[in-house]
């Protein structure tokens, strides 16, 4: 046909092939400096150092998908294509693409499953039929109207044929670029595309030579992209679905990735779509929850929603899909791999263990997972709240009585764990237990007990705000309770009592070394909360779950506490996920001996300080001495004393600067020792000492020897930390020498606690206001009702 119409079209479609073309070259190039940021030089290494290879069973923990080797990786439409279907997802197949590569580059034999055929050729096919309208048509319809256009239903193998060639040249472009970049390989070919049908598993024959294809390929450390070809395929069979291990009908790429990774005996399949995983409902909906493992058989508790919005299969078809592929001996995770925040490491994360996604497991666990558990927690804790204080005593009064009852019981659970650690190389000074310990900790234990008599339900303040309107501010459990510990078995029992005490939840998560004393106690615990049948208040967390999970879990938790070495509590910190931590990441104490300092009180706070328990938060780290003490009989008798302590020495730079053969020199004046060490730097004046403390401290415990009350008071009323003392040594800084009973650690935050928490740190506030109909109008210019902000004395009863 020839007319100036069908010659502006032609030119409209060779603008716009010109500048399809032009948009190809630019993502291919933005692709290959994309990789130049990949650690590929480890590429020809990793092709002989493959991990483990587990497969025989399904893994039924995510810990071991750490050591699956050959993975699946089903990418749903819904991934591949953009959120306004408008074609493909470029940045989010480059990071899906940079974690494939990752894994493969460990020695791991990566396949992918991709969907996006259809979709992708259904944009082309109707941005296509859309060029094809004439002018007057597109004039005569509207800009505004143009999307509205009628375009006629659109079969799906067509959109596949239009579809495939596009897509599958882009996935080769990108693996091409990343590896032939950079490694200079003759005809470098990263990764093959592979068209299959029904036929190909159906047939024995072809069935047999896909498998010796593909493990050809992955034995090249070829990258297989496959994909049903849906240009050619037939509608499935009714009723031949899912019939039994060797048979499933490939009817979508869901069904196509079970199918291929049981065939080829991959240990994990891991189906990104753009939801979460698998929710108990339809995602959106009221009360719906995430399910972390799901488990053949639960099914038929599962309602299913709409399909995806594109593609061809929705979830009820990725769950029958990884169910067959579970019943042949290969793990699954649905997750999603369309989140902007998660979408770069979603992929790697789930391959670390991490929790994410659904996981389908054979096995169940002999216990409530820690979801059911910090919900038990909370259901127990609120009716713990609601008892009357001296009920409340009673549980810790019991449970006091229990420690000395059962000492022999505990103390031979303390020995496994001694004689386990001794062989592992554990610290045992924290993970010791004997009956003077468990005497004092009774003893604690009691304190909490009288003081929780006047903890929950008590006001702080009374206002009456008008008549017959009083306000009152009322203190309540924080919620739930997240303690997490290491290597200190009487933790336990200090934690229960505090939380008991203050009405909270409480979930415990303790050091595998403590196991064995860990359950004892926690068994002890529930045996005192069964006296007003609240068992489940106080949940001990004995699941392989990753700390990292716990600090997850924003919706179950309150409040973190972390129980240990620095590492852990920074750890932590980091891995809270909109949960706030009370705790201290360092226990860099101090000592500051000034020049009017009573030496035998030096000593003794020094000696304290340091050797009574080297390993605690605070212990002190570092030694100030003033400068006119150096070359006398104070300082002389100071490192005497050190030595006989075997307490190794580090100077610090003024310190080295003083002496013509120093100790070793400090490598950090901001150093955390924890043993028999510390530091000795010198200062000029008790100004010059807060200066070094608030540089190099961590707020934590610090303190001042001197006869100067004057100096004294400065350094008390200057020095920002969580405890200040004078002339006292820094191991009272702890709750149960402060009169709290015990505590759940020492705080350094500027906020809420500060220093050791005790029960008073656990609580929070909330307000309770009675009227008699009050409404704000009542008080408006036109209202017959006035503010009086009256304060009224806590002790008088509210009168109406």
């Amino acid at each position: 046909l020839k007319g100036p119409v069908c010659q502006r079209r032609e030119e409209r479609l060779s603008s716009h092939n010109a500048l399809l073309s032009m948009n190809i070259l630019t993502v291919l190039t933005v692709y290959r400096y994309m990789f130049l940021s990949f650690h590929v030089h480890n590429f020809m290494f990793s092709l002989f150092t493959p991990v483990p290879h587990s497969h025989g069973r399904a893994l039924v923990h995510r810990s071991e998908f750490r050591q699956a080797r050959r993975i699946v990786v089903k990418l749903g439409s819904a991934v591949v294509t953009r959120g306004d279907e408008g074609g493909l997802a470029l940045g989010r197949l480059a990071s899906i693409v940079e974690q494939v590569a990752v894994l493969q580059n460990q020695g791991r034999e990566m396949m992918i499953v991709t969907s996006g055929a259809v979709a992708f050729g259904k944009q082309r096919l109707r941005h296509e039929i859309l060029l094809s309208q004439s002018v007057r048509q597109a004039l005569h319809t509207g800009h505004n109207q143009l999307k509205e256009m009628a375009i006629p239903v659109l079969e799906a193998r067509a959109c596949a044929a239009a579809g495939q060639s596009g897509l599958m040249a882009l996935y080769e472009a990108m693996f091409t670029q990343y590896i032939c970049s950079f490694i200079h390989i003759q005809n470098c070919q990263p990764t093959l595309r592979i068209l299959v049908t029904n036929l190909d598993f159906h047939d024995e024959q072809k069935r047999r030579n896909l498998s010796s294809t593909l493990h050809e390929l992955l034995r090249m450390n070829i990258v297989p992209i496959i994909n049903t070809n849906d240009a050619v395929i037939p509608p499935p069979v009714p009723n031949s679905d899912l019939q039994g291990v060797n048979v499933i009908s490939i009817k979508d790429n869901d069904s196509l990735a079970a199918r291929l990774a049981v065939e080829m005996k991959a240990d994990l399949l891991i189906a990104l779509s753009d939801v979460e995983g698998l929710y108990d409902s339809p995602p959106g909906t009221d009360n719906a929850k995430l399910i972390d493992i799901f488990y053949p058989g639960d099914q038929q508790s599962i309602t299913y929603g709409s399909k995806s919005r594109v593609g061809m299969g929705g979830m009820e078809a990725k769950v029958k899909a990884a169910l067959w592929a579970l019943q042949g001996g290969t793990s699954v995770v649905i997750a999603n791999g369309t989140h902007p925040k998660v979408t770069g490491h979603v992929i790697t994360d789930i391959v670390d263990g991490k929790k994410v996604g659904t996981f389908f497991s054979e096995v169940k666990p002999a216990g409530p997972t820690v979801e059911q558990q910090a919900e038990m927690a909370r259901s127990g804790g609120r009716v713990l709240a609601s008892l009357l204080p001296e009920e409340r005593g009673e549980i810790i009064f019991r449970l006091a009585e229990l420690l000395t009852e059962k000492k022999e019981d505990i103390l031979s659970a303390n020995k496994r764990d001694m004689d386990l650690a001794r062989a592992s190389g554990t610290l045992l000074n924290r993970l010791s237990l004997s009956t003077s310990k468990l005497n004092s900790l009774a003893i604690g234990l009691r304190q909490i007990a009288v003081s929780s008599r006047d903890s929950v339900g008590r006001v702080l303040r009374r206002t009456r705000v008008a008549n017959n309107l009083e306000l009152e501010q009322v203190t309540v459990p924080i919620g739930v309770l997240l303690v997490i510990f290491e290597s200190r078995p009487d933790c336990l029992p200090q934690v229960s009592a505090l939380a008991i005490a203050s009405g909270n939840a409480l979930l415990l998560k303790g050091g595998k070394e403590a196991a064995h004393t860990n359950k004892i106690l926690h068994q002890l615990t529930q045996e005192a909360l069964s006296i007003h049948g609240i068992q489940d208040a106080i949940q001990l967390v004995s699941t392989r779950e990753d700390v990292e999970d716990l600090c997850r879990l924003n919706k179950l938790i309150d409040l973190i506490i972390p129980r240990g070495s620095s590492e852990l509590v920074r750890n932590i910190q980091h891995a809270a996920k909109g949960i706030p931590v009370l705790g201290h990441s360092e226990g860099i104490c101090h000592v500051y001996i000034d020049s009017e300092a009573s030496i035998d009180k030096a000593i003794d706070i020094i000696k304290d300080s340091k050797c009574d328990y080297p390993s605690a938060c605070n212990a002190m780290e570092t030694l100030l001495i003033h400068r006119d003490l150096l070359r006398t009989p104070t300082f002389d008798q100071i490192i005497d004393m050190l030595r006989a302590e075997e307490v190794k020495i580090h100077a610090g730079p003024k310190f080295a600067s003083y002496l013509t053969f120093s100790p070793s020199e400090v490598k950090s004046l901001r150093t955390e020792y924890g043993d028999l060490e510390c530091c000795i730097e010198v200062v000029d004046s008790m100004q010059d000492a807060l200066d070094h403390i608030h540089k190099y401290g961590s707020s934590h415990t610090d303190v001042i020897v001197t006869e100067n009350e004057e100096t004294a008071e400065q350094f008390l009323q200057q020095l920002d930390s969580a405890c200040v003392f004078w002339n006292a040594s820094t191991r009272f800084a702890d709750g149960y020498r402060f009169g709290l009973g015990a505590e759940v650690g020492i705080s350094t935050a500027r906020i809420h606690a500060r220093g050791p928490v005790g029960l008073e740190g656990l609580l929070t506030t909330k307000w309770v206001l009675r009227g008699e109909g009050h409404t704000v109008a009542d008080f408006s210019e036109q209202g017959s009702m006035k503010y009086l902000h009256e304060n009224i004395p806590v002790s008088q009863r509210i009168l109406s």
